[in-house]
Formats: structure tokens, sequence, C-alpha cells
């Protein structure tokens, strides 16, 4: 078993907004990497105003060449003086920095330009360990000084969530401080084992802006 499932395509309208898998990119051996937009999710995005990620127009398409040419356009240059930072803070194996697939998955294509993300379906294999992020803290307007980096989380499973029943809720000691990221948590529910949560980075102006956490399978 591999560590990356298949990676979804999510986009929002804005920060705050429920996040919606629109899109599933997906490798196989056989027919290599291939995407094809999620129809209910699709329907749900357009009453928000999602149009299509561009370089794939036909939303009712399967596509199958130059998918992750596309969408790895999306992946830091190499020659960005940050590289170093860049690779510790996702905890990127620099043995694959070259696998387009993989860097997608572990640092999910994040841009300051638009709404969209990618957010692997990760399988529990030993070892495993990525950055998500806690969702939420718009709502939330938690004081910027209850969590540092480095603090150990701890987070509760929570399977029938209205939105997503695969939900895992995270606190520190007993502040509720949001949710695991949409398909991240699925793997979560996966194992019988647990994962330590440790914050990684954090965005802050006053109040919690941003809070991204290591989560490594124990």
């Amino acid at each position: 078993m591999k560590a990356i499932g298949n990676i979804h395509l999510i986009w929002r309208p804005g920060k705050g907004s429920r996040r919606i898998s629109v899109g599933t990119i997906k490798k196989s051996a056989t027919e290599g990497i291939r995407f094809q937009y999620n129809q209910e999710g699709v329907a749900e995005a357009k009453k928000q105003g999602f149009v299509h990620y561009e370089g794939f127009p036909d939303t009712d398409k399967i596509y199958t060449e130059n998918v992750i040419e596309i969408f790895g356009q999306r992946i830091i240059r190499t020659d960005r003086p940050d590289l170093k930072n860049f690779y510790d803070f996702w905890e990127i194996d620099k043995k694959k920095k070259e696998n387009k697939y993989y860097m997608l998955a572990f640092t999910q294509g994040l841009l300051p330009t638009d709404s969209f993300e990618f957010l692997a379906d990760f399988n529990p294999i030993d070892d495993l360990s990525f950055v998500t992020e806690i969702t939420n803290l718009s709502e939330a307007q938690i004081s910027s000084d209850k969590v540092s980096i480095g603090d150990v989380l701890r987070y509760e499973l929570e399977p029938n969530n209205i939105y997503d029943n695969k939900a895992v809720k995270v606190f520190k000691s007993e502040l509720y401080l949001g949710h695991i990221k949409l398909i991240h948590c699925k793997v979560f529910h996966k194992t019988q084992k647990q994962f330590k949560l440790v914050v990684q980075g954090i965005e802050k102006n006053g109040v919690l802006k941003r809070v991204f956490v290591k989560a490594t399978l124990e």
C-alpha cells in the first residue's frame, strides 16, 4: 500500500467558506495519471461561482494527457532562495522532490492568487507523516497567544459530522481549535493507531488566522 491515494482538487469561494471537492486526480500503473471532475461537487460549487480549473474546461471529460504537467505548475520553483525552508516546512523527502504527484500531495499546491488546493487521501502506512491545517479558525476567533509552534495537540474522531462523516476535531488541552482539513481527515479513521499532532506553523494577527500541524503516525 502506498502512502498517497487519490488527490482531490478542492475549491472554495473564499477564506472562511467550506471546502468542496470538485475533482479527483488518480494515478495507476496501467492508466497513468488522469483527472476528472466530481459532478456532485461541481454542481454545488457552481452555485457559488465555480466555473472550471484552467486547462481543464470540460467538466464532463476524463483527462488523460498532461494532467500532472498542468497541475504541477503550482509546485514551487527549484530556483527560489527559500527552497530549503519550504522543503523543511512540508516535511519533503528530498529523494522525491522531482515527483510531481508526490509534491502536489504533500505541499497541497497552495497559491495566494486563487482558492484551489490539492488534498491527498493518505493511507496509514508505517511512519506516515504529513502537514495539514486546522479549519474553522475564522469563525472561532481564538487569541493568538493560545497556540505556539511546537505545541502538541490532541484530536477526537467525529464520525457523524453534518458535513463530513470522517471528521476529526482538534484541541489544545481542552480548547477546541477546529477540524482537520477535508480529505486529510480520512486517514485518521483508517487506522487503530494514533497520530501525533504538532503545530508546524502559525499565521496570526491578534487572533489565529491559520494553524498548520504535522501529523505523524506513531
